[in-house]
């Protein structure tokens, strides 16, 4: 069974540009990822920019051949580019518009915002929290702590 997730990120007037991803949601998983390789605006617009994803990983263009069915070794898979599929763009939406229309699809969202990433777990509910909390070989710093949503 897969984890699904949502990963966003806040823009300047406060909505969220967010993309679908369907296997291993969890912040040991796909939080890692965005934690480990993912820390920069440009470089999650990238991300953004090709829509749902099957899966995560922390490269974004292949070198080579690459597909939905024969994918290249540590190469996110895209559900448009690599499958072909049509309607997967990422999607801009308010904080209460995500949660209203996603909490049902998904496990975790994740949030970039003030350079840190946020997760929050649909069925904890415990509110946002920082991703590197669920990561043991990360400490949190006061900059971190600062930026609760």
């Amino acid at each position: 069974m897969s984890t699904h997730a949502r990963i966003g990120l806040m823009l300047h007037d406060g909505t969220i540009k967010h993309s679908y991803v369907h296997f291993d949601g969890y912040p040991t998983g796909v939080g890692k990822t965005l934690v480990e390789h993912y820390n920069s605006e440009e470089t999650i617009q990238e991300l953004l920019s090709f829509g749902d994803m099957s899966y995560l990983t922390p490269i974004i263009n292949p070198e080579g051949e690459h597909s939905f069915n024969k994918p290249e070794d540590g190469v996110t898979v895209f559900y448009g580019r690599d499958r072909g599929e049509t309607g997967i763009d990422a999607e801009i939406n308010s904080m209460d518009e995500l949660h209203n229309i996603h909490s049902n699809s998904v496990d975790f969202f994740y949030l970039y915002v003030n350079k840190v990433w946020q997760v929050y777990d649909v069925y904890g509910k415990d509110g946002w929290k920082l991703v590197k909390e669920f990561l043991p070989a990360y400490t949190l710093t006061e900059e971190d702590l600062a930026c609760k949503i």
